[in-house]
């Protein structure tokens, strides 16, 4: 049987506040890497603070792809993701370094990993009869409306979640097939150029993770996350858009608990306290999602060194480690194709 000589890439997967963005800057400055964001809320610019961007010093320690795409008010897809990430993965490749994806968004490492479903293009005209439903109706209505097509989309869909029902809606009237249907068809993946070794990075104690989740949070507020969410308010396209809170890079956590406490509708505590726990919300979905997962290795990143280093090796086909710079070679060792 031939050698697979295909390009291999390091997937660091995780929950928010789990430690994957330390791995991936210390693997890539060992490895010759360079660092592909899975993350949807640092594809917009000026959210820094509040989605824990990458800071200058860490892009300088390492390349960065896929930040600073867009402005909050400009729509980014999980489609656009895939094609930009490919894209991005055959440039890092076909400079003999090492693609590291390191995130927590899981549509955006589906629509890479495994491909998206075929289903209708958007319809601007069915987007704005949905948007004036909502506006007369309110989105739980849409909502409710959305669970009596499609049960299963509703279901996996928060009713808070302005964007995902909307398109859910707009396929269903597009085309007379719940979105649910369309996504049970195969997928539209291209043919497998490359070998992704899956890590879940997570602390197996879930009172850990809070810990760290909430000394992140207050480490945001000394930084000045409400002087960025001030400037964020402050840019004419979203002071006059007519419901900004609908915008996806808006809908992050903490930026939409900080909208509200600059509107004066609650208090300091119940916004940091609010923040935390729609963070912990996050975690929780973001660790359900990976337990869907097929070959993914968990590790803890405090426990598991020893192993971390060893699953790399063994993938990398390295027992000494690699010199930066160095191109990577396909090895025998657990991977997913991509």
């Amino acid at each position: 049987m031939p050698a697979d000589t295909r390009p291999l890439a390091i997937a660091i997967m995780g929950p928010t506040a789990s430690g994957k963005t330390a791995l991936a800057l210390a693997w890539a400055q060992r490895y010759g890497g360079e660092i592909v964001s899975v993350d949807s809320a640092l594809v917009y610019r000026g959210l820094d603070i509040g989605a824990a961007k990458p800071t200058d010093a860490e892009r300088a320690a390492a390349p960065h792809h896929l930040l600073d795409l867009r402005d909050p008010w400009q729509p980014y897809s999980a489609a656009d993701f895939a094609a930009d990430a490919r894209a991005a993965i055959d440039t890092i490749v076909s400079r003999g370094r090492l693609p590291i994806l390191a995130g927590g968004t899981g549509l955006y490492f589906r629509a890479l990993l495994h491909g998206l479903s075929p289903m209708p293009e958007s319809d601007p005209a069915v987007r704005a009869a949905i948007e004036a439903e909502a506006l007369e109706r309110g989105w739980t209505a849409m909502h409710a409306e959305l669970a009596r097509i499609d049960p299963a989309a509703a279901s996996r869909i928060h009713a808070t979640d302005p964007q995902r029902i909307q398109r859910a809606l707009e396929v269903y009237r597009i085309s007379g097939r719940t979105i649910s249907a369309w996504q049970g068809q195969a997928s539209t993946q291209p043919r497998p150029f490359c070998r992704v070794l899956k890590l879940a990075i997570a602390p197996r104690d879930r009172t850990v993770l809070h810990a760290r989740i909430e000394r992140r949070f207050d480490a945001m507020l000394d930084q000045g996350f409400l002087d960025e969410m001030q400037r964020l308010r402050a840019l004419p396209q979203l002071r006059h858009h007519p419901a900004p809170l609908d915008l996806p890079a808006l809908r992050a956590v903490g930026y939409r608990q900080a909208w509200a406490y600059l509107d004066g509708r609650v208090s300091v505590t119940e916004f940091r306290d609010q923040a935390i726990f729609a963070t912990r919300q996050l975690a929780k979905r973001q660790l359900t999602w990976l337990r869907g997962e097929q070959d993914v290795l968990w590790c803890d990143p405090a426990l598991d060194h020893a192993r971390l280093q060893a699953l790399l090796s063994g993938f990398l086909g390295d027992d000494s480690g690699r010199s930066s710079g160095a191109r990577p070679s396909a090895a025998s060792g657990p991977g997913a194709v991509v």
